[in-house]
This record gives structure tokens, C-alpha cells and sequence, in this order.
């Protein structure tokens, strides 16, 4: 029997509808409908499994169609249908959710079947691209089936249809200004935007499938094909199976599959799987690293239940794994909802734990595993460890297992490695245990060398953060401190008890001190005369450590440096007394020669650290050839 009403959406019942999409983007009532269409489907699957459904699944599968001359497209399941009773129930009364009513009434037995809906509220979605949508449904009860209509306003028609087998199909008639949803190529690009993985198989059109050749057939002879089904979508992706069913093959083969445009392989996988106190599973894949630490292109992508949500995970995975690539899938994590709320959210605390420690635990499974093959891909990964180690702390209690320290010639050590092979040779006088660095041994080879030379290790540190991690190692670890190799002179990185012996007495290193300053008249370099060891270089220019690093840190994003990052840089020309130029310089007469030799000795002095440049190292060019001629 026909008839027409008016569809109940008081205001109480029309707020989620609004909260849901008023900011969205049109494009998501395509997932919306397939969604729903999936859950017909489970929901039917899952009543067959328990008894309560007495038919013919056959082979099941979700339909989407375009028709461009009449403008309309439709999304067709074979799952539960509704009946009369059912459509005015959940499309006229949109105050209740058949998702929610079916789980209720079934939560025993669906606890672990994997099923969500918004069957209802998303439907709704279809009025943002359409003009007017119809509903040809049949309950799989046997009910007769029924033809529904609305035009968006809240008025409607219900009336007797005829419809072969149960299931649903919507019909959206497009309006003219959204026309781009009957393009097959966009609808493609949705299909494969949202639904790639969801778990029904999702059919558009047909494509062409080449067979094998007949046996005796000759080689001349084209292959034969046929027409089948364009199935768009993988029901079963990796990330939906145990580990134990999966090989590297098929890790790697999902990575592809997520990431198309990749060609490098990911390093290695950590696997996520747990439904206790949260559901959650996952597959994320570390890509091989660089220095930068903008956003990635490709990133880690969220689902719920096989249906894609969104790549913005800020907020649900811990910070510093943002960097990482993969799929996190679960319907315990609140949609739709600020950040502020899902950083306070109970369960995505939780859940950006548990993915916490899981990469940890994973991070010293594979350490331990095989440690050569994880320090060689140690460049790859540093600066996820590096960020994770400042930004978690329970990460950086766990990153002492497989952190690690490289040195200039190319050993890795752990924390406690570290500390033990140099606390005898790089201990201070004050009981403090000196590590020395360098950020890049090839414009600091000289400091290097000299270090080296000394017997002591010298590590190769040069991450773009790595200025804030030794901030926070020198706060966390008993008496340590970082120094770069070139933030003084050898004798002073690491200060012992001995002094050496000046040539100099305290009035002519401070008459020397004078004559050096004036001569090179630059305000950025303090000149100290110190009493160093004769084989020691005559001219050091160096750069204290905690102004250098203060300003490495601010320009790195390190807030409340006080203004250190504005400050000029500030060096120091340390001039070796003992030294024989040194001493010639002091004794010689002709102030036209000292200062010639002066000019010449910090110009060398400043080329070693990368500082000579423009004019300054065209001026030392020339004065170097004049005193070759």
C-alpha cells in the first residue's frame, strides 16, 4: 500500500546527522553508503553463522553502478534488506541507529565478528550529492520488497515493490552541480580512497582477464580472454590476518599495495594485535629515514574496521611514529572529534601506549636478533629513535636496549657499552665522564684527529635533533656531559689534573693576547694565549658548548632558549704558547712581518673550520701565493 509522511528528525535526532558532516567534505557519502552496505552484508553473514538466517548466501559482494544519461548512481548489497516496518524504523525515524539496536540484541555472539554502523545517520550523506534518493529493499525474512523516495526535504513516499532477491539497492540522483560522482574515474578514486580494504568484495564494472593458452595452441596465437568482474577492493588485507600466517613476502607485498608510488622497500614491520582493553590492529613499516623532519608524504593511515578514516593520526600514534608508514585499524578510537578531545580520550591513551611499546619491544627483538644487520640500518632509523627518546619518556627508559652510539671509525655501542669502554680515559678531574662528539668529521676533521690521537673515542652524532637528546641525557644519566671536538682544544676537552708548562709569562701571554686582537679586529673572536702541549697546532679556533648548542637547539625547534638562536655566533682563537710560530711571532721585530704571519695564521686557523669565505678567503689566497713566489 502507498503511502507518504514526513520523516522524524527533531532537532535531538538531526544534531548527530549535522555533527557528522556539516564539515566534511561531500566526497565521504560514497564511504558512508558502501559502509552501510558492508554492514548489511556482516550483519547477514553473522546471522546465517548463528542460525537465525535460513538462506543462500552465495557469493556476496557490493555492486556500485554508474548511469550518466540518467544522471544517477547506485550502490547495491546483498545483505539484510529491510522490510516495511524496517524502513520506517531506521530511515524515517532517524533518532534510531539499526547498528546499535542489532548489536545490542546480538553482542554475545558479535563481540568478535567485527561489527560497527551508522546504519541510519550515514545514509543521510547521500542529500549532499544528490537531489533526490531512492530505496529498492527487501528483507531477507521474505517481506514483500518496497520502494521508498525523498527528494531531501523531510517529506517521502513508501510504496510496494518488486525486487527478486533480498538486499538493498540506493539510487542517488546526482544534481547538477556534483556531477563529478558520475565519472568513472572519480568514483575509482573514492572506491580506492575508502574502501580498498574493506571486507566484502566491492564490484565496478568489468574488466578484461587474460587465460592461459590452450594446450597444442600456437605460439602465434593470441591468449583468450574473458570478461569478469571488476572487483576493486582486498577483503582480506595483511594487517586483518595473524602473524603467524604471514611471511616478509607478504609484509612486503602490503606495503606496496598501501603505498604504490614507493619503490624502496621498507626496512622491517612491526605487526599490532590485541583486543584486550582495546581492539586495535595494524601493520607499520619503518621507510628508510632521512634528515628532514617535515611531514612525510605518504603516512601511517587510520581505519575502522577496514574503512578508511583518515592519514591524520596526530594525537592517536605517539608523535615521534608519525614519521612511519602503515595501517592502524580499530572502533574503540573516537571519529570525528577534536584533537584536544582524543588526546585526552581514556582508550587513545591507552592505545598510543600499548603501539608505543610494541615498537619498542620490537626495536629490541630485532637488536638482539641480529645486531650487525641493525646497526647498518641504524642512519635509516636513527631520528624516530632520536625524537622518540625526547618526546616519551617510557620510550626512552626502553631505548637503552637498543639505542645506539656510533664513533668516527664506525663502531656502535650501547649506552652502557659507552660508558664502560671510556670512563678510564675520558673521565675529568671531578669525576665526571666526558663524551666527544663530532656532527660532522669532515669539516671537524683536525679536532678529530687530535682527539683520536689522545686515545679517546669520539662519537659521530648529527641528526638535526641530536642537540636536545644530549640535553636530556646529560639531565637523565649520572655525571655525564657532551662535547664537540672542536669546543676547545684538546687539552681542555677533557681537563685532568697536570698542567703544562708555559714558555710564556702571564705579561707576555696578555701582550700577545693584545697584538693578535688588534690585528684581526673581528668582534666575534675572543683570543686566549693558553700553555699547551708544543706538538699541539699554533692557532685553534673553537666553539663553546653550551652557546653552540643553545643555538643548534632553538634553530632545531627548541622553545625557551632565550633568545640564543638570535645571538651572533662566538668563537674562540686559542693561540698555543708553546708552540715554535707562536714564539716566533712574539719575538719577531718587523710588526709589518708579525702581523703578516698573524693574518696568515688565523686565516689557516679559520679554514680548517669551514670559516674562511667571500673576500676574506680571496685576500688569504693571494697573501698565500705572494709568500710561495
Amino acid at each position: 500500500m502507498s503511502q507518504k509522511g514526513t520523516i522524524n528528525v527533531a532537532v535531538e535526532n538531526i544534531f548527530p546527522l549535522i555533527k557528522k558532516f556539516l564539515y566534511s567534505d561531500h566526497e565521504i557519502f560514497l564511504r558512508e553508503l558502501v559502509s552501510n552496505a558492508t554492514d548489511a552484508t556482516l550483519k547477514l553473514q553473522h546471522l546465517a553463522r548463528i542460525g537465525e538466517a535460513s538462506v543462500e548466501l552465495g557469493d556476496q559482494k557490493i555492486e556500485i553502478k554508474i548511469d550518466k544519461e540518467a544522471k544517477t548512481l547506485h550502490i547495491i548489497d546483498q545483505g539484510l534488506g529491510m522490510s516495511e516496518d524496517e524502513v520506517q524504523k531506521y530511515i524515517n525515524e532517524v533518532a534510531f541507529s539499526g547498528a546499535e539496536e542489532f548489536l545490542e540484541k546480538y553482542k554475545d555472539t558479535a563481540k568478535d565478528s567485527g561489527i560497527i554502523g551508522h546504519f541510519g545517520l550515514g545514509f543521510y550523506s547521500a542529500f549532499m550529492v544528490a537531489d533526490q534518493v531512492e530505496i529498492i529493499t527487501k528483507s531477507f525474512r521474505g517481506d514483500g520488497a518496497v520502494h521508498w523516495t525523498c527528494d531531501g526535504s523531510p517529506n517521502y513516499t513508501l510504496e510496494p515493490a518488486t525486487k527478486e532477491d533480498f538486499g538493498t539497492e540506493i539510487i542517488l540522483h546526482i544534481s547538477d552541480d556534483e556531477t563529478e560522482f558520475l565519472e568513472e574515474s572519480r568514483i575509482t578514486e573514492l572506491l580506492n580512497k575508502y574502501n580498498k580494504f574493506m571486507p566484502v568484495p566491492i564490484k565496478f564494472g568489468m574488466r578484461t582477464e587474460t587465460l592461459e593458452k590452450p594446450e597444442g595452441a600456437a605460439e602465434e596465437d593470441a591468449a583468450p580472454t574473458e570478461e569478469v568482474d571488476n572487483i576493486i577492493n582486498n577483503p582480506s588485507p595483511a594487517w586483518t590476518k595473524q602473524p603467524s600466517e604471514l611471511e616478509e613476502a607478504d609484509y612486503k607485498g602490503f606495503y606496496r599495495e598501501l603505498y604504490p608510488t614507493q619503490f624502496e622497500e621498507p626496512l622491517f614491520n612491526i605487526h599490532l594485535n590485541v583486543d584486550y582493553p582495546f581492539n586495535l590492529t595494524g601493520i607499520l613499516y619503518f621507510p628508510k629515514m632521512t634528515q628532514d623532519l617535515n611531514v612525510q608524504k605518504d603516512r601511517i593511515q587510520l581505519y575502522q574496521n577496514q574503512v578508511y578514516v583518515t592519514d591524520n593520526v596526530e594525537g592517536i600514534v605517539p608523535e615521534f611514529l608519525t614519521m612511519l608508514r602503515g595501517v592502524i585499524d580499530s572502533p574503540d578510537i573516537p571519529l570525528n572529534v577534536s584533537r584536544s578531545y582524543l588526546q585526552a580520550d581514556g582508550a587513545v591513551k591507552k592505545i598510543s601506549s600499548y603501539i608505543t611499546r610494541k615498537v619498542a619491544d620490537k626495536l629490541k627483538s630485532l637488536f638482539n636478533d641480529d645486531r650487525k644487520g641493525f646497526e647498518e640500518k641504524w642512519n635509516d632509523i636513527k631520528i624516530v629513535i632520536e625524537y622518540g627518546m625526547l618526546s616519551e619518556e617510557k620510550f626512552f627508559d626502553k631505548a637503552d636496549k637498543f639505542a645506539l652510539y656510533p664513533t668516527v671509525d664506525g663502531s656502535y655501542y650501547l649506552w652502557d657499552e659507552l660508558v664502560e669502554k671510556i670512563k678510564d680515559a675520558q673521565t675529568d678531574k671531578d669525576g665526571k665522564t666526558v663524551i666527544l662528539y663530532t656532527s660532522n668529521k669532515e669539516t671537524q676533521h683536525s679536532y678529530v684527529a687530535a682527539a683520536t690521537e689522545r686515545g679517546y673515542e669520539v662519537l659521530l652524532l648529527d641528526s638535526p635533533i641530536i642537540s636536545h637528546l644530549m640535553q636530556k641525557l646529560e639531565g637523565s644519566k649520572e655525571n655525564v656531559s657532551f662535547v664537540r671536538v672542536d669546543a676547545d682544544h684538546v687539552d681542555n676537552l677533557i681537563k685532568k689534573d697536570e698542567e703544562q708548562i708555559s714558555k710564556l709569562s702571564d705579561e707576555e701571554k696578555e701582550s700577545l693576547q693584545k697584538v693578535i686582537t688588534d690585528t684581526i679586529k673581528d668582534a666575534e673572536y675572543t683570543v686566549q694565549v693558553e700553555a699547551m702541549s708544543s706538538d699541539a697546532a699554533p692557532f685553534i679556533i673553537t666553539q663553546p658548548e653550551f652557546m653552540r648548542r643553545m643555538k643548534e637547539m632553538q634553530a632545531s625547534g627548541g622553545g625557551g632558549m632565550m633568545g640564543f638562536g638570535n645571538m651572533p655566533d662566538m668563537h674562540n682563537l686559542v693561540v698555543n704558547g708553546n708552540h715554535d710560530l707562536v714564539q716566533t711571532i712574539f719575538n719577531e721585530k718587523d710588526e709589518a712581518k708579525k702581523t703578516g704571519l698573524i693574518q696568515q695564521a688565523v686565516d689557516l686557523a679559520k679554514l680548517s673550520q669551514g670559516l674562511l669565505k667571500g673576500e676574506k678567503l680571496t685576500e688569504f689566497v693571494n697573501r698565500s701565493y705572494g709568500l710561495i713566489k
